[in-house]
């Protein structure tokens, strides 16, 4: 196992939820944390809870400019970036046939496009000091399809491709790991408008058996502690109650 501590890690969708509770963690063990949301209230409570190790930038993760920006700020910060825990996310689900297509435009810009944007914003940088660790937050939707999922399932799929290919093309440098959350209390759940989908949700009890956030944050702190020379490709964590 490694220390975190001094370890700078760029976090995005960090006000909330996973990334949230990622930064206080880490901040606790001394790691120094570039953290990046749309919520600059949130961001910046964050940090003052945090303490001078954590700096922030307001991140609109579809737009590549802004993923760009929170590197540098990191870079600007702490002269250096070792980690980064891809987080954003968003799942809007409904039926296909609903045709909620602006929907599936918006999960494809955060849920695929977000991902690639942030490790574009780190790559060139961890490849020239020869390492770096990277985190895809997925979905126990990319290993299984549930109704008016989707696109959802889709996108949380194409973070699983995404990771293998990283992983082999960086050639050893680079560790990358892709973690697979299933039923936690985030505000993902407040980002599904279709009422149906919700009374679905409700029925299944996914709220009563959801799990503390925190829990998929020990387990992304405990990916960035292994051994440099290991690398956990791939992290399923889910509640005992889920059965899905």
């Amino acid at each position: 196992m490694q220390s975190v501590k001094d370890m700078v890690v760029m976090i995005t969708g960090a006000s909330s939820g996973f990334g949230a509770e990622t930064a206080k963690l880490l901040g606790a063990k001394g790691a120094k944390l570039v953290l990046g949301a749309r919520r600059e209230d949130r961001l910046k409570a964050l940090c003052d809870e945090i303490g001078e190790n954590a700096v922030y930038s307001v991140c609109d993760i579809t737009k590549k400019e802004d993923a760009l920006a929170l590197a540098g700020r990191g870079l600007d910060s702490f002269g250096k970036i070792n980690a980064l825990v891809n987080n954003a996310g968003i799942a809007p689900n409904a039926a296909l046939s609903k045709g909620t297509v602006e929907d599936w435009d918006q999960m494809i810009d955060v849920n695929i496009k977000g991902v690639l944007y942030a490790i574009h914003a780190v790559l060139h940088h961890m490849m020239e000091r020869g390492s770096g660790t990277i985190v895809n937050i997925s979905s126990v939707a990319a290993l299984r399809v549930l109704p008016s999922a989707a696109v959802y399932s889709a996108t949380k799929s194409a973070i699983r491709a995404i990771s293998d290919g990283l992983r082999m093309e960086t050639g050893g440098k680079i560790r990358v790991s892709c973690v697979y959350p299933g039923a936690f209390a985030t505000e993902i759940l407040d980002t599904i408008t279709d009422p149906d989908v919700a009374a679905w949700l409700k029925k299944t009890g996914f709220n009563k058996i959801a799990g503390d956030p925190r829990q998929v944050a020990e387990a992304i702190v405990s990916v960035l502690e292994q051994n440099p020379e290991l690398s956990l490709s791939d992290v399923v964590i889910r509640p005992t109650a889920q059965a899905f």
